[in-house]
This record gives C-alpha cells, sequence and structure tokens, in this order.
C-alpha cells in the first residue's frame, strides 16, 4: 500500500478521553487516552479507529508513522474518503 491508498491521521497521545477532534491540514486529528510508549498509542488508535467503522482491528494497517504523531492507516475494505466521512461524521456534535 502507498500513501496514496492511507489516509493520514494526526494522533493526540495521552488526552483525557479517546476522541475524533476534526481536521488538521489533510489528516483527521484524534485524541487518545494512550500514553505514546511501547506502542500503547499505535495499537490504541488501530483499536479505536475499527471500533468506529465496526471492523476487526486486523483490517487496519498502519502504513506509515509508527514513531510519529502523524501517521497513515489504510483499512482493508474501505477508501481513503469512506473512512475520513465516517471518522468525521462520527465526531459531528448532534
Amino acid at each position: 500500500m502507498t500513501t496514496r491508498e492511507s489516509i493520514a491521521l494526526w494522533i493526540h497521545p495521552s488526552s483525557r478521553r479517546n476522541e475524533v477532534v476534526g481536521l488538521r491540514d489533510d489528516a483527521v486529528v484524534i485524541r487518545l487516552t494512550a500514553p505514546p510508549v511501547e506502542g500503547a498509542a499505535n495499537e490504541s488508535f488501530r483499536r479505536f479507529v475499527a471500533e468506529r467503522l465496526c471492523v476487526a482491528p486486523s483490517r487496519v494497517t498502519l502504513v506509515r508513522g509508527q514513531s510519529s504523531r502523524r501517521k497513515w492507516i489504510a483499512v482493508e475494505g474501505f477508501s481513503v474518503d469512506e473512512v475520513r466521512c465516517a471518522l468525521l461524521e462520527l465526531s459531528a456534535p448532534q
């Protein structure tokens, strides 16, 4: 997979709660409670995205950015636009 097939995320670890905040440039901003230690935040955001999309975490692949706050993921069976829309739609105020 290339970054063209993946969606950019901006991760804020060690936050007060897990939530999608919105967009920053072209990246979806996600706050996570997990600390950025020994891959905990990476695993946490994979589970968070999978839960939001109602898929198994194994379908969420970290393509790039293992040790960075800016990450690129691909979700098996979903286009970039579908992932972005699903994450942002669920974060919209009701």
